[in-house]
C-alpha cells in the first residue's frame, strides 16, 4: 500500500481564480479593499502595543483610477510587506496572513480576512496585477511584485518612502466596465460603506451658499470623496444614542423611505459576537416587496443581503444591519455555511424581538395598538411560523374588532363567552374580511350583541387556522357564512310560518329562477322576519381553502363554486306579498330580483347580469 499527498498543480489553478472563485466578478474589490483596511488594522493594533513606534500619520485608504492607463489602485498605509513576506503570502496560493497574525495579537485584532485567495480575486478581472509594498519595519527596502495571471511571477525592488501598499490592477478588456468612476463608486458605496477605515475615491464638488438677500451666491469647492462611515451606528454605545441618531442612520440606509415604527439595538458578546440594529419598518400588505432589507456584515464589511440562515424567515421583514466576526462564511463570503453559532443566533434574534414587542405593550398598549395594523403582519407571521416566537407572542398577539376595540386571545375568550359559545361549548369568534362590503351582515351581527372581528390582514387565513389548532374551543366563521340566527347554532329557533304546501310553491319559484345552476343548493328555513328575505351563504371551510389558494397563486386548480340559496321563509316579503300575487310573471320578476339581491351581497353580480339587474329594478320603482 502507497500513500502520500495529492498536490494541486498551479497551471491549473488559475483558470478556476479566474472564472470561480467567486460568483459574481464585482466582489474582487470588496477583497482587495478589506485586505487595505486589514493591513491598517494591523499597524494600528502595533502601535497600541508599542510595537510600532513611528507616526501613523494619515491611515485613508486610496481607490485610484487612472482611464487612460486601464489602472485601477488600492492605496493603504497600512504595515506593508518585505520581501519575505511576499514570497511567503503572495506566493503561495491559501496561506492568509491574517490567520497567523490573528494567533499572535487576537485579543486585539479585527481583522477581516481568514482565507487567503481575497488577494487571487484581482486576475478575475485584470490582465496583470502589480504589488508595490513597503513594511512598517525600517531595514525592508520596497519591493515590486507583479504577475500576469499565470504561475510565473516577477520580484524586484522598488523605489517607494511610505510604508504601505499599493494593489495596481490593470483591468482587461472584458471586464473594462470596471474602468468608470460610476461603477466603482456603486461598488464602494455597497461593499464598503462602513468599513472601519476610511476610503477615499478622488474629489467630489461641495456646493455652500454665503451671503444674505440678492448677495447671497453659491460657492463651489472640491473636497476628498470619503465613501464610508467609520464608525456607523451599530457600533456605538445605545446609551450614547438618540431616537435621532437612530432614524438618521435609517435614511442613511434606506434613503426617501417612510420613517420605521420603532427598532431594536443587537449587541452582545457572548456566546457568540453580534451588534447591530434592527427596524421595524411600516409593513404593506405586498410583504414580498419588504423582503432583503437586512444587510449582513462581517466586521463592517458588507457580505450580503441574504440572511434567512442567520434571520428567521418572518423576521426578513424587518430593515437593519447585523455584524457578526461569528458567523462563518465560505470562500466567497456569500453563503453561510452550517455551525452551531448560526442556529444560536437566530434564536437570539427572535427572542431580542419577541422582547421588545412585549416590552412595548406592556409599557404603552394603547402607542402599541396604534401601530398594530403595521407590525401585526410580521407577529403574525412569526406565531404561524415559529414555535418559539409564537410561545412568547401570544400574550400581546392582538384581534380587532370592527369598532376598533384590540384583544388579545385570552381576553376575547373572556368578552365574548356569554353570547358566542354554541351548543357543543366551542367559542363562535365572528369576523369579516371586507368590511364595507358585508356590513349588512356585520350590522345584523352587531344587532344581536356578537362581536365581529376584522379580520383583513393578507395572512389572516393561515392566521385563523393557526389560532383554532392552538384554542381547539374555538372556531372562526365569517360573518355571512351562514344565517345570523345560525353562526352561533343556539337552541333559540324560529317557528316557520309556511305551510307545507306553501314551501313547496316558494321552492317551485326559486327552482325555475336558479334554472340549470348546478352550484347552488336551495333551503328554506325559519329565520327572523328582521333578517334578510334571501341570503347566499358558503361553507367557512370552502371558502377559507379557496381564499388560500387564490393567495397561492393556484387559481389553476380552484374549488368548485358551490354555494347554499337560503329563502327566509317568515319575511314578509315571502310569506306575504310573493304568495299572494296573482301574476306568474310578477312571481318570477320578483324572485328573480330577491336572488340577484342575494348575488349584490356577496359580489357575484356583474357585467350583464348587473345591467339586466339595474334595468328591472328602475323598471319596479316605475310600476
Amino acid at each position: 500500500m502507497e500513500q502520500g499527498k495529492i498536490s494541486v498543480q498551479t497551471d491549473n489553478i488559475f483558470p478556476i481564480i479566474k472564472k470561480f472563485l467567486y460568483a459574481d466578478h464585482e466582489i474582487f474589490l470588496r477583497e482587495l479593499v478589506s485586505n487595505a483596511v486589514d493591513a491598517t488594522s494591523k499597524l494600528k493594533v502595533l502601535a497600541s502595543r508599542g510595537e510600532f513606534k513611528g507616526e501613523l500619520g494619515d491611515l485613508t485608504i486610496d481607490i485610484i483610477l487612472d482611464e487612460k492607463s486601464k489602472t485601477l489602485t488600492i492605496r493603504d498605509r497600512g504595515i506593508g510587506m518585505s520581501e519575505a513576506e511576499v514570497k511567503k503570502y503572495l506566493n503561495q496560493v491559501a496561506f492568509s496572513s491574517a490567520e497567523s497574525f490573528l494567533k499572535k495579537y487576537k485579543e486585539d485584532a479585527n481583522i477581516i480576512g481568514h482565507f487567503g485567495l481575497g488577494f487571487y480575486s484581482a486576475f478575475m478581472v485584470a490582465d496583470k496585477v502589480e504589488v508595490h509594498t513597503r513594511s512598517y519595519k525600517s531595514s525592508p527596502k520596497a519591493v515590486k511584485w507583479s504577475c500576469k495571471g499565470d504561475p510565473s511571477y516577477e520580484l524586484e525592488e522598488l523605489s517607494k518612502d511610505d510604508r504601505g501598499t499599493d494593489v495596481i490592477l490593470h483591468i482587461n478588456e472584458e471586464n473594462k466596465e470596471f474602468l468608470t468612476k460610476e461603477r466603482i463608486q456603486l461598488l464602494l458605496d455597497k461593499y464598503c460603506k462602513f468599513l472601519p477605515i476610511p476610503i477615499r475615491f478622488g474629489k467630489r464638488t461641495e456646493t455652500n451658499y454665503e451671503g444674505e438677500g440678492e448677495e447671497r451666491k453659491s460657492v463651489s469647492t472640491e473636497v476628498d470623496n470619503i465613501v464610508n462611515n467609520p464608525e456607523p451606528l451599530w457600533k456605538k454605545n445605545p446609551s450614547e444614542l438618540t431616537d435621532e441618531d437612530y432614524t438618521a442612520f435609517y435614511n442613511e440606509l434606506y434613503p426617501f423611505s417612510q420613517q420605521p415604527l420603532f427598532w431594536i439595538h443587537l449587541n452582545i458578546d457572548y456566546p457568540f459576537n453580534l451588534t447591530g440594529v434592527l427596524y421595524f419598518p411600516k409593513i404593506s400588505e405586498g410583504i414580498e416587496v419588504q423582503k432583503n432589507k437586512i444587510q449582513l456584515y462581517s466586521n463592517q464589511v458588507f457580505v450580503t443581503d441574504e440572511v434567512r440562515e442567520i434571520v428567521p424567515e418572518f423576521l426578513t421583514l424587518l430593515h437593519g444591519v447585523i455584524d457578526s466576526p461569528d458567523i462563518p462564511l465560505n470562500v466567497s463570503r456569500s453563503y453561510l455555511q452550517s455551525d452551531p453559532n448560526v442556529k444560536k443566533i437566530n434564536s437570539y434574534i427572535t427572542r431580542k424581538v419577541a422582547d421588545k414587542l412585549s416590552e412595548l405593550f406592556k409599557n404603552d398598549r394603547k402607542k402599541f395598538e396604534e401601530k398594530w395594523d403595521q407590525i401585526g403582519t410580521l407577529v403574525k407571521y412569526g406565531m404561524i411560523s415559529d414555535e418559539k416566537f409564537n410561545e412568547k407572542a401570544e400574550p400581546f398577539a392582538l384581534l380587532g374588532d370592527t369598532e376598533g376595540e384590540f384583544f388579545t386571545m385570552e381576553e376575547l375568550k373572556e368578552r365574548t363567552k356569554g353570547e358566542q359559545t354554541d351548543k357543543h361549548g366551542k367559542l363562535v369568534l365572528l369576523y369579516t374580511n371586507h368590511q364595507k362590503a358585508q356590513a349588512r351582515f356585520v350590522q345584523q351581527a352587531k344587532s344581536k350583541s356578537y362581536l365581529v372581528l376584522r379580520m383583513d390582514n393578507i395572512l389572516d387565513n393561515h392566521f385563523m387556522q393557526h389560532l383554532e389548532y392552538k384554542h381547539a374551543d374555538t372556531r372562526f366563521v365569517r360573518v355571512d357564512s351562514d344565517t345570523i340566527d345560525k353562526l352561533v347554532e343556539k337552541d333559540e329557533k324560529f317557528e316557520l310560518v309556511l305551510t307545507e304546501e306553501q314551501q313547496e310553491k316558494v321552492k317551485g319559484l326559486f327552482a325555475e329562477v336558479l334554472g340549470d345552476n348546478k352550484d347552488a343548493e336551495l333551503k328554506i328555513e325559519a329565520l327572523s322576519p328582521d333578517d334578510s328575505p334571501v341570503q347566499i351563504t358558503r361553507p367557512e371551510f370552502m371558502r377559507r381553502m379557496k381564499e388560500m389558494q387564490r393567495l397561492q397563486g393556484q387559481d389553476a386548480m380552484p374549488f368548485p363554486d358551490s354555494y347554499q340559496l337560503v329563502v327566509n321563509g317568515n319575511h314578509p316579503i315571502i310569506a306575504d306579498k310573493l304568495l299572494k300575487m296573482k301574476s306568474a310573471e310578477k312571481k318570477q320578476k320578483l324572485g328573480q330580483h330577491l336572488y340577484d339581491l342575494a348575488r349584490l351581497d356577496q359580489q357575484m353580480l356583474e357585467g350583464e347580469d348587473l345591467s339586466r339587474f339595474i334595468k328591472s329594478s328602475l323598471e319596479m320603482v316605475v310600476d
